[in-house]
C-alpha cells in the first residue's frame, strides 16, 4: 500500500469514525433509540480513529518533532484505552443489572478508567500543541479537536451536556482533519519518497 493510499484510507476511517461518534451522541441524547445496534456503533467509532490519528501524525512527523511523537503515543494509548472502555460499556455492561454496572464502574475498574482518560487528555493536549506548532494541519480543525476531545476525556468528572458537547466538537474537528487529509493525500509534500 502506498503512503497516498494509506492517507486516503485513514481519512475515510476518520470520516466514518466521526459520523459514528455523532450517532452515538444522538443515542445518548435520546434522539436515536437505545438498542443493540445503536450501542454496537460506539466501539468501532473509537477503533477507526486509531488509523486516522496515525496518519495525522505521519503527515507532520518531521514538523511536530518530539512533542508530536509524545502526543501521538499518549493520544494513541488513551484512545486504545477508551476503545476498551467503549467495548466493555456497550458489549458487556449494558446487559448487566444496575448494581453490577455500578460495582464495575466505581470499584476496582475505576482507576483503569481514570488512567485511560488522563492518558487520552494528555495525548490530545500534547498532540494538539505539537500540531499547532507544526502548522501542517488546519488550525481551526485542531482547535475543535483539542477543545472537544479534552472535554470528552473528562467524562467521569464533567456533566453529561459538557461530555456530549465535547464529543460533538471533537467529532467536527476529526471530520475536518479527515477531509483535509483526504484532500491533501495527493500532495507531493505530504507523501514522502
Amino acid at each position: 500500500m502506498s503512503e497516498r493510499d494509506l492517507y486516503r484510507l485513514a481519512a475515510l476511517t476518520g470520516l466514518a469514525g466521526g459520523v459514528l461518534t455523532l450517532i452515538a451522541v444522538a443515542r445518548r441524547a435520546g434522539l436515536l433509540p437505545e438498542n443493540g445496534f445503536t450501542h454496537a456503533l460506539a466501539p468501532p467509532a473509537t477503533a477507526l480513529l486509531l488509523l486516522t490519528l496515525t496518519a495525522l501524525y505521519l503527515c507532520q512527523r518531521r514538523e511536530s518533532g518530539r512533542l508530536g511523537l509524545a502526543g501521538f503515543v499518549l493520544n494513541h494509548l488513551g484512545l486504545s484505552g477508551l476503545f476498551a472502555i467503549e467495548f466493555l460499556t456497550h458489549a458487556v455492561l449494558q446487559y448487566q443489572d444496575a448494581a453490577t454496572r455500578e460495582a464495575v464502574l466505581t470499584g476496582p475498574g475505576r482507576p483503569y478508567f481514570l488512567v485511560a482518560a488522563l492518558t487520552f487528555l494528555a495525548g490530545v493536549l500534547l498532540f494538539g500543541a505539537a500540531s499547532w506548532r507544526a502548522g501542517v494541519l488546519p488550525r481551526g480543525a485542531l482547535a475543535l479537536y483539542v477543545v472537544g476531545l479534552s472535554a470528552a476525556a473528562l467524562r467521569a468528572a464533567a456533566p453529561e451536556w459538557l461530555y456530549l458537547s465535547g464529543l460533538i466538537t471533537g467529532s467536527l474537528g476529526v471530520l475536518w482533519l479527515s477531509v483535509a487529509l483526504l484532500r491533501d493525500a495527493g500532495r507531493p509534500a505530504l507523501v514522502t519518497a
